[in-house]
């Protein structure tokens, strides 16, 4: 039988990711949207029941964590707090992680996260290095729960192996996970993580924006999304934007963003799509509470396979 997952899981259907919040070199923090967007999104994302933020020591060199830190002081609401720790290569003493842990609660002004993620299985470190100086956090209360992040198969069982002889559990493992990158079910990962109990959190969820369904090729997106996402590409997946648009009047007209965000919250997986302004969280919001058919999960399950596949 599968395990449950992580108490710290219970009823969050979707969160927010916060890459954004302070990101210059990708998100142009500062152009186009404030700090002041920002507590926008933030208190409206309150409102609308969003209790899991999701930031990380390297998002803006710190910046989000320090936003998101403020905020936090302007509500008595409860929140799931998500950070990681990047294993760079020169970082190759088990303290480091502890050192940067303490950074992040610093910026963050609180005495625990309620979840600690490796982002990315780097070398030079062993993974058990990194999984024992998470069970020692864990045990001085400065976390309450594991997580990693970019972790393949092998990888994320390692992690559970060694969390589990220290009387701990993996909790969740973040990745990409959308409509145009599905290769976590069919390498054998998702199934293992669900029989786990271990959460899966789907960042970019939207692609970066391209499941929105507002890029077409003649619209193609600039920039670095511009060259993974080209106009051959966009012209490729309209049959799926369009099935997404017509799914969605069946729903009180949800967008097709919603529907591609409630398709992962249909798979298990928990969504954390970004918000830079009041409508892109209004957008996110409305994904959750409310399900897509099984009939309608499968027809665009297939969809997807035969707009992503190669040749």
């Amino acid at each position: 039988m599968a395990e449950k997952a992580h108490p710290i899981f219970e009823n969050i259907e979707i969160g927010i990711g916060t890459w954004a919040w302070g990101d210059r070199l990708v998100w142009n923090y500062g152009q186009g949207y404030t700090d002041q967007d920002i507590e926008e999104v933030f208190h409206l994302a309150i409102e609308n029941g969003v209790r899991f933020f999701d930031t990380a020591e390297i998002y803006g060199q710190g910046k989000s964590e320090l936003i998101l830190g403020k905020l936090m002081k302007t509500t008595q609401t409860q929140i799931t707090l998500a950070s990681k720790f990047m294993p760079y290569p020169w970082r190759f003493r088990k303290e480091s992680l502890r050192k940067a842990l303490t950074a992040s609660l610093k910026r963050l002004d609180l005495p625990k996260v309620q979840l600690y993620q490796i982002h990315w299985p780097l070398p030079p470190v062993p993974l058990r290095t990194w999984m024992e100086s998470m069970l020692e956090a864990q045990q001085d209360g400065l976390i309450e729960a594991v997580g990693v992040s970019n972790y393949d198969l092998a990888q994320t069982l390692e992690a559970h192996r060694i969390l589990s002889e220290g009387g701990s559990r993996l909790a969740s493992n973040q990745l990409e996970y959308h409509l145009l990158e599905r290769r976590i079910e069919k390498n054998g990962l998702m199934k293992q993580c669900n029989e786990l109990g271990i959460k899966i959190i789907a960042y970019s969820p939207l692609a970066m924006g391209i499941l929105s369904g507002k890029y077409t090729p003649e619209n193609p997106p600039s920039g670095v999304r511009g060259s993974q996402y080209n106009r051959e590409f966009l012209g490729k997946i309209q049959p799926l934007i369009n099935a997404m648009k017509k799914t969605g009047l069946n729903h009180d007209g949800k967008t097709a963003a919603q529907v591609a965000l409630n398709w992962v919250i249909c798979k298990g997986a928990l969504p954390i799509p970004g918000a830079k302004n009041a409508n892109q969280l209004e957008q996110n919001v409305g994904s959750a509470g409310w399900r897509l058919t099984e009939d309608e999960v499968n027809m665009l399950d297939e969809l997807s396979d035969s707009v992503t596949k190669k040749g």
